[in-house]
């Protein structure tokens, strides 16, 4: 396993994004799993900025660039591209029905689903978190050699940036608290269900751990003041973290197991538990994100299918809808891009035979996620030329 960070070394990928990016962090953990040699490249390089991102048509990261030039947007479909190819050192998908099902469903919730405590613990906590999470946003997105004030603009620019973004998943000062109480309650379900295996489902990762990875690195175990509550309150997803990281399997407090995901396709009970934690503290908002992007379509009857319907290109958000969370009434942005890895979990349902299909809804009911696989859009989502796009009418 190489992973360089000198571009004069040889690789056949450049990745480009930042360290405390959440959905950088996601690609870079698969990449480095997989074996797979990249070459870190930070987001204010001048190629990416003069190149890159006019080709991609919005600046946004990750990009991963292949050696012959070409451009894969998106950690979900860099991952796909690798997966299609089926060289890597063991498949992200798995191959059974529940762990299928499971893994998909844990890529949207881990990017989309804890954007809360990832952005809050971030943002919310300058005395603490400030110096570092400057120094970190100005070293990746600054331009080689910039001085300190422009430095220092560029921080000041993204950080209002991400408040606002903070705002928009709904955190505010009103649901602050349960904000807290909710991560604290994945911490705590998540580091138990470690206690048995070193990844989510079992001895190595899958798409389900690389989902998690992207807010639980980058947010909530780099920046100091979340990373010392993981390391204090969860040990064992501490060390997870660590692992997600590493090209070994790094598992030797479990006595060096098996490279293999749980056999007859098992589910635990704590995965089980995460899985109802699932239910109670995200499944609402899906809800309310499907049934107001229906409404949406419906006002748009003639949206030409392969467009966005937006009017800037930069633009990721349809509108906003409010729903309750946890007993606060809070607002959101909706994004296509959940949609589409909504899609991603109702398909390995849809394509399965009857038997499994059966054990999957099983599954679902007594997890309290069944509307997982009800709740559908008018439109399928599909990403073309780097961008959410939405299909012709079903």
């Amino acid at each position: 396993m190489s992973v360089s960070s000198d571009p004069s070394t040889p690789s056949s990928y450049r990745l480009y994004g930042t360290p405390g990016s959440l959905y950088t962090g996601k690609v870079r953990s698969y990449l480095i799993k997989q074996g797979i040699p990249f070459v870190n490249c930070a987001a204010g390089e001048a190629r990416f900025r003069e190149e890159i991102v006019p080709k991609i048509g919005r600046w946004i990261v990750p990009v991963l660039e292949a050696e012959d030039g070409t451009l894969i947007q998106d950690g979900s479909d860099i991952i796909a591209h690798f997966e299609a190819g089926g060289t890597t050192r063991f498949p992200a998908y798995p191959a059974t029905p529940c762990h299928a099902l499971i893994g998909q469903i844990f890529e949207l919730f881990g990017g989309e689903g804890m954007l809360r405590p990832a952005m809050h613990y971030r943002w919310n906590f300058d005395d603490v978190n400030r110096a570092f999470v400057s120094a970190d946003f100005s070293s990746s997105l600054a331009p080689t050699g910039a001085s300190a004030d422009v430095r220092g603009a560029i921080f000041e620019m993204a950080s209002q940036r991400m408040r606002l973004a903070m705002a928009s998943f709904g955190v505010s000062p009103e649901t602050i608290p349960a904000v807290e109480s909710s991560y604290a309650e994945f911490l705590r379900l998540f580091d138990a269900h470690l206690q048995a295996s070193p990844f989510l489902l079992g001895g190595r990762p899958t798409i389900g751990d690389y989902g998690l990875i992207a807010p639980l690195y980058a947010h909530l175990g780099r920046d100091p003041y979340p990373a010392r509550i993981m390391q204090t309150s969860a040990h064992r997803v501490w060390r997870w973290v660590e692992r997600m990281n590493r090209p070994d399997q790094d598992a030797g407090e479990y006595g060096h197991p098996p490279e293999a995901l749980y056999p007859d396709d098992l589910v635990p009970e704590t995965l089980k538990a995460l899985l109802c934690y699932i239910a109670e503290d995200y499944l609402p908002e899906v809800r309310a994100f499907v049934s107001f992007a229906n409404g949406w379509l419906v006002a748009r009857p003639d949206l030409e299918p392969g467009t966005t319907g937006l009017d800037r290109v930069q633009e990721r958000r349809i509108g906003e809808v409010d729903f309750d969370w946890r007993g606060h009434r809070i607002r959101v942005g909706v994004m296509p891009y959940r949609l589409y890895l909504l899609q991603k979990i109702q398909d390995i349902a849809d394509r399965a035979e009857p038997e499994a299909a059966a054990r999957m809804r099983a599954l679902l009911e007594e997890t309290g996620l069944s509307d997982l696989l009800r709740l559908r859009t008018a439109r399928r989502i599909e990403r073309r030329n780097h961008l959410e796009v939405w299909g012709a009418r079903l």
